[in-house]
């Protein structure tokens, strides 16, 4: 016989009304850069001719949808409209994941098999640099609120921002290597391996994984999850 275990108590109504309005800013940062993201990679990528830079820039855009798809969790007051939304939030989350993962495996086979060499691109190498600097601020911040209101699609999305940090690295790795040295297969080798975590994270957040039970009160025993359960944000 399992001993009885104390439930774990959320965030009061307060604290939650107040985490729900930093999520919701931060949602509202993060499409407000991913939307400019997207707009300078797809236009420099053109110009460049960079397959790396145009599948960076649709990443953006895959982004921006899982941020909107949590935007529009928390657009509702109430906290049991939020809660009612989580499932399909949850599911926009990870089809984005599975989106990016096909477009970023298909482009680096592609570019694998040698179709089109991509051009030198400055504005690209810095706008990688500045995505790694932004995107992990972000991620950080978008993990701690959803790890405390308990939200898993706020993870969830916290997980498809840092994803773009390792993306951010591996085109500014690809492009540096190609302006300097002319390594144009390190970039599709690494892209297949961001699309790999992309599935994972995409099949985690379609099962719900991802987020424990609100963080407890002041007192209270916390509530470990069972063994075999997937507790991401418990980490």
């Amino acid at each position: 016989m399992r001993a009885a275990t104390s439930m774990p108590l959320g965030p009061d109504p307060a604290r939650r009304g107040a985490l729900a309005k930093r999520i919701r800013l931060l949602v509202a940062a993060t499409i407000t850069y991913n939307a400019v993201e997207a707009i300078v990679a797809l236009a420099a990528g053109t110009t460049a001719s960079s397959t790396a830079l145009i599948g960076f820039g649709l990443d953006s855009v895959v982004e921006v949808s899982s941020a909107a798809a949590v935007a529009w969790q928390f657009s509702a007051r109430d906290h049991a409209m939020r809660d009612a939304r989580e499932k399909t939030a949850l599911r926009i989350i990870a089809l984005s994941f599975f989106v990016l993962a096909a477009y970023v495996t298909a482009d680096a086979v592609r570019s694998m098999t040698g179709m089109g060499e991509a051009n030198r691109s400055l504005p690209g190498i810095v706008l990688a640099a500045l995505s790694m600097a932004v995107m992990p601020v972000l991620s950080a911040a978008q993990r701690r609120a959803g790890r405390e209101i308990g939200s898993a699609s706020v993870v969830a999305d916290s997980k498809q921002t840092l994803l773009c940090t390792y993306l951010s690295a591996v085109l500014l790795a690809g492009l540096v290597l190609n302006a300097a040295l002319g390594w144009s297969w390190a970039d599709p080798i690494a892209a297949l391996v961001i699309a790999a975590v992309a599935v994972k994270e995409g099949s985690d957040a379609w099962r719900g994984k991802g987020c424990c039970a609100p963080s407890v009160s002041a007192g209270m025993p916390a509530v470990r999850a069972e063994p075999g359960e997937a507790c991401g944000c418990c980490d």
